[in-house]
């Protein structure tokens, strides 16, 4: 089965080069192009990847309306495992937020960051080991029983959130499910895995490892018996930052492109209909 980690389109705090966080920041006109790109792009490439089984996403919504783009794209009779067909639902999730900038929430990037270098951080930022903790329930809580049911099927699942906490979900996913033929972990002040751009994918293989593989994986004393009978899974990362489906995709100008998307004009669903008569590069 394949995974995809996904960011939200551009926002209105992207394009005011402002710390979002958790506030709760729309998407742009531009956001919402970006989104239906990719939507699209997904939905095209079902044949390879197979019909998505979950939708995850974070509940701000920007990353909520990006995959809402990519549940209307698969249509409302998305091919399921069991032979089935329904409307993809995403599953919004506060374990999926962003980063809780605190009292930093809103400051401009060069700003917040003189702060971090002078040594005065803010109080009520939210840790890296906190964003830990979150995200390792998301894995336990939601995600590890789909990936055992489906690890050995062509399947797909999306997970739609922001660029920290992919971070760290990344960072989680190669702890719990490590590649058998990579390199181990550099430590805990490594680099970054792997970085996002607006609607930037991340396309992940996990597969059920050999019993061989299973055998030679490190047990220590206080692993529980139960964790012994589970599926031993493994996660090779395939695509890092894959943004094929902005090909060709300019900013509208005069500003239009980087304002807010007002969903009072238009309904996102008709929003992410292609315009009847028009081809989809014109009208974008």
């Amino acid at each position: 089965m394949l995974l995809f980690l996904i960011r939200h389109g551009e926002s209105v705090d992207n394009v005011a080069g402002v710390y979002a966080g958790v506030r709760d920041s729309p998407l742009t006109n531009h956001g919402v192009l970006q989104a239906k790109r990719l939507g699209a792009h997904l939905a095209s490439r079902r044949d390879v990847t197979g019909p998505v089984v979950s939708l995850f996403t974070s509940n701000l919504r920007r990353a909520y309306l990006t995959a809402e783009a990519i549940a209307d794209a698969q249509g409302a009779n998305t091919p399921r495992p069991d032979g089935s067909s329904s409307r993809l639902e995403p599953v919004q999730l506060t374990e999926l937020r962003e980063k809780n900038f605190g009292s930093g929430e809103g400051i401009k990037y060069g700003a917040l960051s003189s702060r971090r270098t002078a040594g005065d951080l803010e109080q009520d930022e939210e840790t890296r080991e906190q964003m830990t903790v979150r995200v390792n329930r998301f894995i336990d809580t939601h995600l590890r029983a789909i990936l055992e049911k489906h690890a050995p099927e062509k399947v797909s699942v999306v997970i739609v959130a922001h660029g920290l906490i992919l971070g760290s979900l990344l960072k989680a996913l190669t702890t719990h499910f490590p590649d058998v033929n990579s390199a181990p972990s550099q430590g805990p002040h490594e680099q970054p895995l792997a970085s996002w751009s607006n609607t930037g994918v991340l396309q992940a293989k996990i597969k059920p490892t050999c019993a061989a593989d299973a055998s030679t994986s490190v047990l220590d004393g206080q692993r529980r018996r139960e964790d012994l009978n589970r599926p031993r899974l493994s996660m090779m990362v395939q695509l890092v930052n894959n943004v094929d489906h902005l090909v060709g995709l300019k900013k509208t100008r005069g500003g239009i492109g980087s304002a807010r998307f007002d969903t009072r004009q238009r309904k996102m669903t008709s929003f992410f209909t292609p315009a009847k008569k028009r081809k989809a590069d014109e009208a974008e």
